[in-house]
């Protein structure tokens, strides 16, 4: 029975557009996969602490070496971990803040890179453990990206998602890019219209899989 982990980090709650869009994917996911189960994580619905020389500490031991403190340190991290493990596919949704990614999805990120869990050590370096999976990122940025455009070389959150990921082990990690958001934000285009060309792209990514 396959699993999707379904993660947003937008700070505005369920109206902003990435999270629209995550949501779609979702439906279209569970239309697919009808014995399927979602995980959900709101990343903005808790503080996610940030990493400290004590958490660091505590992932750097064994983990039959830990003591209960540094499992307490590390029991959010292991949470989080432990869904992406268990996940077989995920849907990630963030809007580009300051050319990155949301402050909530870069201190979920910085507790998912765990030794022992998304990461095993070997003499050649450390080897991603989320091989197999498949990982599709929805960015709501406000301007314009498209290649050729003034703004294309600052969108600096789409190749560094696909690196650190990579870098865990997945290896099929797709991109629905909404850009020019700022349209909707300053009432120059409707939402439904501005969301109607990523929801077909969404559509297309599961029909590709239904002729596959």
């Amino acid at each position: 029975m396959p699993t999707l982990l379904h993660v947003d980090s937008s700070p505005l709650g369920q109206v902003p557009l990435s999270r629209r869009l995550t949501r779609e994917f979702v439906s279209r996911w569970q239309s697919a996969n009808p014995d399927g189960t979602v995980i959900e994580r709101d990343l903005a619905a808790k503080p996610i602490p940030v990493i400290d020389a004590a958490w660091i500490a505590a992932n750097l031991t064994p983990p039959k070496a830990r003591t209960p403190q540094q499992n307490k340190c590390l029991a959010l991290s292991t949470e989080f971990a432990h869904e992406l493990l268990i996940s077989d596919e995920y849907v990630i949704g963030t809007p580009m803040h300051n050319w990155g990614p949301s402050a909530s999805l870069k201190l979920w990120i910085d507790q998912i890179v765990r030794f022992g869990e998304t990461l095993t050590l070997t003499p050649e370096g450390p080897r991603g453990n989320l091989r197999g999976k498949r990982a599709t990122f929805v960015i709501a940025a406000g301007q314009d990206y498209r290649p050729g455009s003034a703004s294309h070389s600052r969108n600096f959150l789409e190749p560094w998602l696909r690196t650190f990921f990579a870098y865990l082990g997945v290896a099929e990690i797709r991109f629905v890019f909404a850009d020019r958001a700022r349209a909707v934000r300053y009432g120059q285009l409707d939402p439904e219209a501005f969301l109607e060309p990523h929801i077909g792209e969404i559509d297309s990514l599961f029909e590709h899989e239904a002729c596959a």
